[in-house]
C-alpha cells in the first residue's frame, strides 16, 4: 500500500506488494524492488536501486548526494540488496567518480539507528552495524562482519569477513577477517570464535584459524614472516587462504 501523503516521483519504479508510508519522498531514478516495507517520513533519492523485502525506517536518507567535497553532482549509484534493514535516521550515501561510481550493500545486513554508509563503500551479506557505527568513504566490510556502537571505520579501510569491532573503537588500518579489533585506533585482541563457530566452522578450520592469528599476531614475526611461515595451512585449509590473500592485498596495512 502506498500512502496517499507519500510523494512518489514520475519515473520512479515500485514493485509488487510494497508499503510506502506517509510523508515518505521517492525520487524519480528509484527502483525499489518487491515485498519492501517503507515506512512514514523516509527520504530515497537517486539513482537508486533497491531489491526485494527490505524495510527502511522512519528518517532514513537512502541514496543522497555524498558529502565529498569533490562530488559534483554526477549521477552516481546507489545499489542494496535483499532483505536488509535499516532502522531509524540511517544515512547511506551514492558512490563518487573517483572511484567506480557506486556504493554497494549486499543482502540480510542490519543497519542499525543511525548508521553511516559514505560514498563508493562496499558491504557484503549478513553484516551488523549497531547504533551509530559509521564508516567513511571507500571502506569494504566482509560478509558476516559486526561493528560494534559508536564505532568508526577511516577511509579506504577494509574490514575482513566474520570480524569483529568492538564498540567505540576507531579503526584505522585493514582489519583481517575472523579479528575482534578494539580501541583508538583499533587493535587485535583476538579471534571471534564463537561468531565462526555459530556460523559453522568446523573444529579443525578453527584451529587453523587461530594458529595463523598467533603467528601473526603473537610471535613477534614481521607480516612476510607470517605469510611465509602459514604458508603451508594456506593451501590446506581455505580459511587461512583467505586470511592470507587478504593481508597480501591490503594497501592500508593491517592491525597490529
Amino acid at each position: 500500500m502506498i500512502h496517499e501523503q507519500a510523494i512518489i516521483e514520475p519515473g520512479a519504479q515500485i514493485g509488487d506488494n510494497v508499503s510506502i508510508g506517509p510523508w515518505t519522498y521517492v525520487g524519480k531514478d528509484v527502483v525499489i524492488g518487491d515485498n519492501c516495507d517503507i515506512r512514514s517520513n523516509v527520504v530515497i533519492k537517486g539513482p537508486t536501486k533497491i531489491g526485494k523485502g527490505n524495510v527502511i525506517f522512519q528518517f532514513a536518507s537512502i541514496g543522497e548526494d555524498c558529502q565529498d567535497l569533490k562530488y559534483a553532482g554526477e549521477p552516481t549509484e546507489l545499489v542494496i540488496g535483499d532483505n536488509n534493514t535499516f532502522r531509524e535516521c540511517c544515512t547511506i550515501h551514492r558512490g563518487t567518480i573517483q572511484d567506480n561510481s557506486l556504493t554497494k550493500i549486499g543482502s540480510n545486513n542490519l543497519f542499525m539507528a543511525y548508521t553511516h554508509v559514505a560514498h563508493d563503500c562496499v558491504v557484503g551479506d549478513h553484516c551488523i552495524l549497531a547504533n551509530n557505527a559509521s564508516i567513511a568513504g571507500h571502506v569494504h566490510v566482509g560478509d558476516w562482519a559486526i561493528l560494534g556502537g559508536m564505532s568508526g571505520v577511516h577511509q579506504f579501510c577494509h574490514i575482513g569477513a566474520h570480524s569483529f569491532i568492538a564498540a567505540n573503537s576507531l579503526v584505522l588500518k585493514d582489519v583481517p577477517p575472523y579479528v575482534m579489533a578494539s580501541g583508538h585506533g583499533a587493535s587485535p585482541f583476538g579471534l571471534n570464535s564463537e561468531g565462526l563457530k555459530r556460523r559453522g566452522f568446523t573444529k579443525e578450520a578453527i584451529l587453523a584459524i587461530r594458529r595463523t592469528y598467533k603467528a601473526v599476531y603473537r610471535k613477534g614475526l614481521s607480516v612476510e614472516e607470517a605469510l611465509e611461515s602459514i604458508h603451508e595451512m594456506a593451501e590446506q585449509y581455505e580459511e587461512v587462504a583467505v586470511f592470507a590473500e587478504f593481508i597480501k592485498s591490503s594497501n592500508r596495512g593491517i592491525i597490529r
